[in-house]
């Protein structure tokens, strides 16, 4: 496969992820706005802090309120993470590559953007509810996409790259969903482990459509035990180690190399390494070390692994 190719297939299903994960990180707020007592405000921050954004935020917005954070997490241009610039770019690796990939991804990658193109005028004003039923509409949009690649894409070298830009883009976004409870505020140090911190944590569950299999498998609502579900259960596809592990499947599916002979390259052994790291983690490990500190280096080794797989795949230089 041409290097060119594998890159926007790489990025096509990156960008649809993150376009996804930002509906579901404003879903947090729209959660908790739903069940806050009314003497405690609510906190918009903490969504642009946790997924890096605050920088380039406060260079185009003097206050992080629920307005300003609004539009720049969904249709504001000059956020290049926003919902609208996700799927830009999104539609642009899809639009060049029309010929590797189905019909039917590219009608859909096309048609979702020029929804949410439509959409932009008047979206300062509108009420929380429209802004609840737009954000499920694109949680929506990309499990649909995901169903037409998985009935309409061959098993090739395509598939695995698409596969490794969106697990990829699941595993870092799922450790910035627990981050955006860090850089949450409680009323005070009372408040740690009472019901609206509990309340706090469920609603993170609710935002990655974890809650009802977390309820499953743990009898008690706690940050511990959230913290295991998220970060080192196998079983649920957006935790950090289902993730890492479908990837590290996906990568050595591209080159041809058995595990049993060990990595080919070096984007093999990066995240075959962060992956032996994650399962052999502890939850009492990650606590001893300190959870944001815990998030923080995975994200860093995270975009270390993207950096390297481009260095691998996308960034070939021509034969002299």
């Amino acid at each position: 496969m041409l290097s060119r190719v594998a890159n926007s297939i790489y990025w096509m299903n990156r960008y649809i992820e993150r376009a996804d994960n930002y509906a579901r990180f404003i879903s947090v707020n729209f959660n908790l706005a739903l069940d806050l007592p009314p003497n405690v405000p609510e906190q918009w921050e903490p969504l642009i802090v946790a997924t890096a954004d605050h920088y380039n935020f406060f260079e185009h917005y003097p206050e992080a309120n629920r307005e300003n954070v609004l539009y720049f997490m969904t249709f504001d241009v000059n956020n290049p993470n926003s919902i609208l610039s996700c799927l830009y770019s999104a539609r642009e690796n899809a639009r060049t590559i029309r010929e590797s990939i189905s019909k039917e991804m590219w009608e859909y990658v096309n048609q979702i953007y020029w929804k949410v193109k439509d959409r932009v005028e008047g979206s300062k004003s509108w009420e929380l509810a429209r802004y609840q039923g737009f954000l499920e509409e694109i949680k929506s949009g990309s499990q649909l996409f995901y169903g037409i690649v998985d009935s309409t894409i061959t098993r090739g070298e395509g598939w695995h790259f698409g596969q490794l830009g969106k697990l990829l883009e699941r595993a870092d976004k799922t450790t910035r969903f627990l981050d955006v409870k860090y850089f949450t505020l409680l009323p005070n140090v009372d408040a740690v482990g009472s019901p609206l911190d509990l309340l706090l944590w469920s609603s993170v569950l609710k935002s990655v459509s974890a809650y009802n299999m977390f309820r499953q498998q743990y009898k008690v609502v706690n940050p511990t035990n959230i913290v295991e579900f998220l970060i080192l259960d196998k079983g649920f596809p957006r935790s950090v180690v289902h993730c890492l592990t479908e990837a590290e499947q996906s990568l050595y599916a591209i080159s041809g190399t058995s595990f049993d002979h060990g990595y080919s390259n070096l984007a093999e052994k990066k995240l075959s390494k962060i992956l032996s790291e994650v399962q052999f983690t502890e939850i009492e490990d990650i606590l001893t070390t300190g959870l944001h500190q815990f998030l923080d280096d995975f994200q860093t080794s995270n975009n270390d692994i993207g950096q390297t797989i481009h260095n691998t795949y996308f960034d070939l230089k021509p034969v002299n």
